[in-house]
């Protein structure tokens, strides 16, 4: 007989109709879409200097290497379900199996609200990015979302090719970006500011500041994307093996790549100037720290590949999206006709559509509230960068403590706590960390968002979230009641 801690034999939808296609993807493809999803320039060129400006934390390196070791934690028992879960919908599965088909619900609409929220602020910040470039490159002036809805119509188009394709056109856009980036590292380490090599960014001093706590608040926002690999386990050929392992190497990629990128910003700006040089700079800090010591062409370069490299992040998160909406069709959370893939490619084709309505929605909503000329991010789009993407944060980071929670209670409840016991250890740590870091991050919201400390949105953002959680709550108990066939399916996905 087999022990109560082996793990069962999975089965996948490969063979059905309206399946997801498995075998598409191996290490080398699935690192590339989640670390798309990071969207590495992006944090280099806004995440840091807005976390410079608005906090005074020099000490991001040290920031980023510590969410790289928590974070490194969580994967510990993320891992774990990966293993013997295999489920598009992997943040609400893995609540499922730990916490219950009702709690699997409840974070089935959290999931859904919140990656659709993150994608929608970058095209905000795209369609303001582009409509620039052309208006400074070819006289062209447009307003912002002109190219943000056509980029809502080609990432719909991309995301009804196979899964395998679009890795390929998320690790081309990926590897020149981060190339670019190392670029500029390697000549802030050559040619630093103060001229020598300052460790001062290193110095656990520098994280004294009263604002460290909104430093970590921004910048754990540069690892979302890694937590995906368990989304495509249903297209991998090896999910026990390639979902862990990509994980892992997500994690160390971004934690040593930011920590560099940070102290390279640092060194090029000056440890004593960084702080002023992006209050005065913002989001233009990277890109004038480049024409400073690479010249003109180079920033140029850079700044084409920061609209490309968001663009990459914005394919990821809609196939992300698209695959949550897949699995919650499947099993009765949504429509059923949003389990329907494409019959030449395999990809989610019904869940792919109603995401493209959503960005739809979510873009044309600001733009028919913007009043300001051509060019001018005063108000519409720079709410839906930063009001969308606190949202999308704070809803991520809410799931990844809820799934560590699941994680043990899982593993406590068959009996596996003393074979287990260093995982359930790691696991619980991070999920406390990451409950700090959502509590903060609604504590002082404001300063995430950008709004001032009276202001609405500072309660109707999080509100959003917690709708999101009563809506799935009450679904999962009106299913329990009514139909407890679908609620016991709740997470069950590809396994039968």
């Amino acid at each position: 007989m087999a022990s109560r801690t082996s793990e069962p034999e999975i089965s996948s939808y490969e063979e059905r109709e309206g399946a997801l296609r498995a075998g598409r993807l191996g290490t080398p493809a699935l690192l590339l879409a989640v670390l798309a999803a990071s969207a590495p320039l992006t944090a280099v060129a806004g995440v840091m200097p807005t976390a410079f400006a608005a906090t005074g934390a020099v000490g991001q390196p040290l920031l980023f290497l510590g969410l790289g070791a928590v974070l490194a934690l969580f994967g510990v028992g993320y891992a774990e379900m990966s293993r013997e879960v295999r489920h598009a919908g992997a943040f609400y599965a893995y609540i499922a199996r730990g916490l219950g088909p009702t709690a699997g619900a409840a974070a089935a609409h959290v999931a859904l609200v919140s990656y659709s929220a993150l994608q929608a602020g970058i095209y905000g910040l795209f369609g303001f990015e582009v409509s620039g470039l052309l208006d400074t490159y070819g006289g062209v002036t447009i307003d912002w979302w002109a190219p943000a809805l056509l980029a809502v119509a080609l990432a719909g188009a991309l995301a009804r090719l196979r899964i395998d394709l679009n890795a390929r056109v998320l690790g081309v856009l990926l590897a020149v970006e981060v190339a670019l980036v190392v670029v500029f590292d390697i000549a802030a380490l050559v040619n630093p500011a103060a001229g020598h090599l300052s460790p001062h960014a290193f110095n656990p001093h520098t994280l004294s500041a009263g604002g460290v706590g909104i430093a970590v608040c921004f910048c754990v926002t540069a690892f979302l994307g890694f937590e995906q690999a368990p989304v495509y386990a249903e297209e991998t050929g090896r999910p026990h093996t390639v979902v862990k392992r990509v994980l892992f190497l997500a994690v160390g990629f971004v934690a040593v790549f930011a920590a560099l990128s940070s102290w390279a910003l640092t060194l090029a700006a000056g440890p004593r100037d960084i702080v002023d040089s992006a209050q005065k700079q913002g989001s233009g800090l990277l890109f004038a720290l480049a024409e400073k010591n690479l010249g003109s062409t180079f920033a140029e370069l850079l700044h084409v590949l920061f609209v490309t490299g968001m663009f990459a992040a914005l394919l990821s998160l809609h196939n992300v999206v698209a695959r949550y909406a897949f699995a919650m069709g499947r099993e009765g959370l949504l429509p059923g006709g949003l389990d329907r893939t494409s019959p030449t490619s395999g990809a989610p084709a019904a869940g792919s559509l109603l995401q493209t309505v959503i960005s739809v929605a979510l873009v044309a909503a600001f733009a028919l509230t913007d009043h300001w000329p051509a060019g001018d991010p005063t108000a519409p789009v720079t709410h839906l960068l930063t009001w969308t993407a606190g949202l999308g944060a704070l809803g991520v980071i809410l799931l990844m403590a809820a799934s560590s929670l699941a994680v043990i209670v899982l593993l406590v409840r068959r009996g596996a706590a003393r074979a287990r016991m260093w995982r359930l250890l790691a696991t619980g740590a991070a999920g406390i960390a990451l409950l700090g870091i959502a509590a903060y991050t609604v504590r002082q919201f404001h300063v995430l968002v950008g709004a001032g400390p009276g202001d609405a949105v500072n309660w109707v953002l999080p509100g959003t979230v917690v709708l999101a959680l009563l809506a799935g709550l009450v679904q999962g108990l009106v299913l329990r009641a009514r139909r407890p066939e679908v609620h016991a399916g709740i997470g069950r996905g590809a396994q039968l």
